[in-house]
C-alpha cells in the first residue's frame, strides 16, 4: 500500500506538471540556447553572414531550435558549442537525443519532458532521503511519501521542470549524492562498489553543471573530517581518490572545464562579486527572498516564526533540548551544510539574481524546514497533534499559491496573446530593428520562428529609400510588425508610417527587450 501511495503521487504529479506545462506560452533566451547550442553549427544564430539585412523564412529561425533530417548522426555540436560557450555538455547530449523526436520543428515539450521524466527520479529518491530521516517515526514511509511528493510540487519544483535547462537534472544528482553519501555513512568497511557509484554521480554532475562542485565541496568537507576524527584513514584515502578519478575522467572528457571555470567570464564574474561585499550581501537576500516566494510558497517566514517560537518555548519554559540520535545527526549535516554552502556560493557566483542558481537546494530546504518543525512540535504535543499541524501547514503551502496570486517563474502566461497574434491574422511582414544595447535577439526567435517572413535590420539609415526598398514586393496591405526598443520607438515608427503611407500604430506587446508595434 505504501509502494502505491507513492506511485499515485508521482502520477498525480506528473498530471500537474503537463497541466503547468501546456500553460507556458513562451521561453526564456537560455531556454533557446538549450535548443541551440544541442544542435546549430554555431552559438548563435547571429554568427550567420546572411543574419542580417536579409529577409529570412520562418524555418532559418526554428532551424537553429530543431534537428533536420539530415542532422540525426550530427552530435559534434553539443560537444563544440559547450567548449564555446559555458557549460559542460551532458544535458545538451541528453536534449539533443529527446530533439530527435520531433524532427524539424521545435517544440517546448522536448525539455520539459526530460525534466518530468527526471523529477520522478526526484521525487523517489527525495523519498529515499526522507525515509532515512524518518526512519524512527510512526508511519515513516507514509510521511516520506507525502513530504517529498509536496517538496516536488513548490512552485521551486514545478519551474525547474518547465525551465528547459540543466538544473533538474543537477538537482536529481544531488539528491543521489545524499544519498549515496547516506549510504557510505552505514558502511563501516570500505565498500568498493559505493565509491564507484559515487564516483559515477560525481562525474555526471561536473559534466552537467559546474555549481554542483559546491555541494560537492561541502558534502567532501564533512566527510574529511569525519574520517580523520574517527582515524579512519584507509576510507578517507579510497574516498578521495575515487573523487580525484572522477575529476581527471570529467576533464578527459571535458578539459575546457578548466578555461570556463578559471578564466571565462564567468569564473572572473565569481571572483569580481568576492571583491564587491555590497552586491554579495545584495545577492544572498535576493536569493533569500526567491528561496521564499518558490521553495516554500510564500511562506518561509511563517515557518520560522513557528518554528523559533516553539524553540523558545521548549527551552525556557519546558527546559529541554531538541535531541536528535547521532546517526541522524550525520545524515542531516549532510544535508544542511553542503545546502548552506551551496547557496552562498550560488549567490556569489551567478551572474544574476534569479531562482535557477538555487533551485536544486530548495527542496533540500523546504523538507529541513518541515522537519525541524515536525520535531520541535513532538517535544511539546502528541503524535496526533503534531500531524495535524504539520498537515495544516503543508495544506497551506499547497494553496498559498492560489491565495497569494503566486506563480511558477517564466510560465509567460502574459505572452500567450502576443504569440497567438503573430502566428494568426498578425502573421505580417516584419522588421527587427536590432539594438547592440538592447538585448539579445534570441529573446524573441520563438515569434520569429512562426512568422513567415522577417528582417532584422542592422546599421541602416532610416530614410525613405531604405525602408521602401527593405519592403519592395512585400505583401504590407494588411501593415507590418516593427520590433524596437523604447529609445527607436518615437522616431522611427513615425518616420516608417510616413515612409509606407501608413496611417495607425496599435502597440501590441512590451517583450524583455523590445516592443511590438503593428503599424497599419
Amino acid at each position: 500500500m505504501k509502494k502505491h501511495l507513492l506511485v499515485i503521487l508521482l502520477i498525480i504529479q506528473t498530471i500537474i506538471y503537463i497541466i503547468v506545462g501546456n500553460y507556458k506560452q513562451y521561453i526564456h533566451i537560455d531556454e533557446a540556447y538549450s535548443y541551440g547550442l544541442s544542435n546549430y553549427d554555431k552559438v548563435e544564430i547571429q554568427n550567420n553572414e546572411d543574419f542580417y539585412n536579409n529577409w529570412h523564412t520562418k524555418e532559418y529561425y526554428e532551424d537553429y531550435l530543431s534537428v533536420e533530417k539530415d542532422e540525426i548522426k550530427n552530435y559534434a555540436p553539443v560537444y563544440e558549442n559547450q567548449k564555446n560557450d559555458v557549460h559542460p555538455p551532458l544535458y545538451y547530449l541528453i536534449l539533443r537525443t529527446a530533439m530527435q523526436f520531433t524532427i524539424g520543428h521545435f517544440s517546448k515539450w522536448t525539455g520539459i519532458t526530460i525534466n518530468i521524466i527526471i523529477y520522478i527520479f526526484i521525487t523517489i529518491f527525495m523519498y529515499l532521503i526522507l525515509k532515512k530521516i524518518l526512519k524512527e517515526e510512526k508511519n515513516a514511509e507514509t510521511k516520506a511519501t507525502i513530504l517529498a511528493f509536496i517538496s516536488s510540487i513548490t512552485l521551486a519544483s514545478i519551474s525547474n521542470v518547465i525551465y528547459i535547462r540543466m538544473y533538474s537534472l543537477l538537482t536529481l544528482e544531488i539528491l543521489i549524492t545524499i544519498f549515496l553519501h547516506i549510504k557510505l555513512l552505514e558502511t563501516e568497511k570500505t565498500n568498493f562498489k559505493l565509491l564507484i557509484m559515487i564516483g559515477i554521480t560525481i562525474l555526471s554532475g561536473i559534466l552537467t553543471h559546474y555549481y554542483y562542485l559546491f555541494y560537492l565541496v561541502g558534502i567532501y568537507f564533512i566527510f574529511m573530517i569525519k574520517y580523520m576524527k574517527e582515524k579512519k584513514y584507509r576510507e578517507l584515502t579510497y574516498y578521495t581518490i575515487s573523487i580525484i578519478i572522477a575529476g581527471i575522467v570529467s576533464l578527459i572528457i571535458f578539459p575546457y572545464s578548466i578555461q570556463h571555470m578559471f578564466f571565462g567570464y564567468r569564473g572572473k564574474g565569481v571572483i569580481s562579486n568576492l571583491e564587491n561585499i555590497s552586491e554579495m550581501a545584495v545577492s544572498i537576500f535576493t536569493h533569500i527572498y526567491n528561496l521564499n516566494y518558490y521553495g516554500f510558497n510564500g511562506l518561509m517566514p511563517v515557518i520560522l516564526i513557528i518554528i523559533l517560537i516553539l524553540f523558545t518555548y521548549e527551552k525556557f519554559y519546558k527546559k529541554k533540548q531538541l535531541k536528535i540520535n547521532k546517526e541522524k545527526k550525520e545524515i542531516l549535516r549532510i544535508i544542511y551544510i553542503p545546502s548552506i554552502f551551496f547557496f552562498i556560493m550560488s549567490a556569489i557566483g551567478s551572474p544574476w539574481r534569479v531562482l535557477r542558481y538555487i533551485v536544486p537546494i530548495c527542496g533540500l530546504f523546504f523538507i529541513l524546514a518541515i522537519y525541524f518543525l515536525y520535531k520541535l512540535l513532538q517535544k511539546i504535543y502528541n503524535e496526533k497533534w503534531s500531524n495535524i499541524i504539520i498537515s495544516i501547514i503543508l495544506c497551506a503551502t499547497l494553496i498559498s499559491p492560489f491565495i497569494l496570486h503566486l506563480e511558477p517563474e517564466l510560465l509567460y502566461q502574459d505572452r500567450k496573446e502576443i504569440v497567438e497574434e503573430l502566428k494568426g491574422e498578425l502573421n505580417l511582414p516584419t522588421i527587427y530593428f536590432y539594438q547592440p544595447q538592447g538585448g539579445s535577439f534570441l529573446d524573441d526567435i520563438l515569434l520569429f520562428s512562426i512568422i513567415d517572413e522577417s528582417y532584422i535590420a542592422k546599421d541602416i539609415e532610416y530614410t525613405e529609400e531604405n525602408i521602401r526598398n527593405i519592403f519592395k514586393d512585400k505583401d504590407i496591405s494588411k501593415g507590418i510588425i516593427i520590433f524596437s526598443t523604447e529609445e527607436q520607438n518615437n522616431t522611427n515608427i513615425e518616420m516608417i508610417k510616413k515612409y509606407l503611407n501608413f496611417t495607425n500604430c496599435q502597440h501590441l506587446k512590451k517583450l524583455t527587450s523590445y516592443n511590438v508595434y503593428h503599424i497599419y
